[in-house]
């Protein structure tokens, strides 16, 4: 006999808003920044799109079949780029409307990097977050909390104006890099494991996304 599936209780599923199912899971297998500053530059090749995901302590975890991607946030990785606040990253689809009226239709949905792109037709400041976030899987509820900006780099500024590579940032990339803050760009949350379970539930598409009320 299986397990049974965690559930959450009524009045925590009452405070509970709906935002919008994954419509897209992705890991970061490499770096996405290249060169040195003030030569630097951002380059999505690395993004690989899974179809599940787990959260540990350490960050993200990517799975396809019998592929297993750790992202380079994680704190496994061997390029690790985590620093405890980076785990994991959340984006939305509304977001990139934002973007693509900015700078253009080439800034396809998922292409700033986030792990989770949720679908949505508002956009979302870090003050929705406070009660944080909850992902409800088949496998029971995964709970983010600390949601914070992920505050944009320079490198994602000059890849969003087309910037050639061997110029350094002058005034209207920090424009750019302006108007991608405040969550344009996405945000960071935190999943903390607990006496029962070292790692979160198996993340898929079609997951839904509440934000706690």
């Amino acid at each position: 006999m299986s397990a049974p599936v965690p559930t959450l209780s009524a009045s925590d599923a009452a405070s509970l808003v709906l935002i919008g199912p994954v419509v897209q899971l992705q890991v970061q297998v490499a770096p996405l920044k290249g060169g040195k500053r003030p030569i630097s530059w951002y380059d999505p090749a690395a993004i690989t799109v899974v179809p599940a995901m787990e959260i540990d302590s350490g960050g993200v975890t990517g799975f396809d079949g019998e592929v297993v991607h750790h992202d380079v946030h994680h704190r496994d990785h061997p390029l690790s780029r985590h620093r405890g606040e980076n785990g994991i990253s959340l984006g939305f689809t509304s977001h990139y409307g934002v973007m693509r009226g900015e700078f253009g239709d080439f800034l396809h949905d998922g292409i700033a990097g986030e792990n989770l792109l949720v679908a949505s037709d508002a956009t979302h400041t870090e003050d929705e977050f406070t009660g944080g976030i909850v992902v409800m899987t088949a496998e029971g509820p995964v709970d983010l909390t600390r949601v914070e900006v992920a505050p944009p780099c320079v490198e994602f500024g000059k890849f969003c104006l087309r910037y050639p590579r061997d110029r350094k940032a002058d005034a209207q990339v920090a424009k750019a890099v302006k108007f991608l803050h405040q969550g344009v760009r996405g945000f960071y949350a935190t999943w903390q494991p607990t006496a029962e379970a070292s790692t979160s539930p198996r993340i898929a598409v079609g997951d839904l996304v509440y934000r706690r009320g």
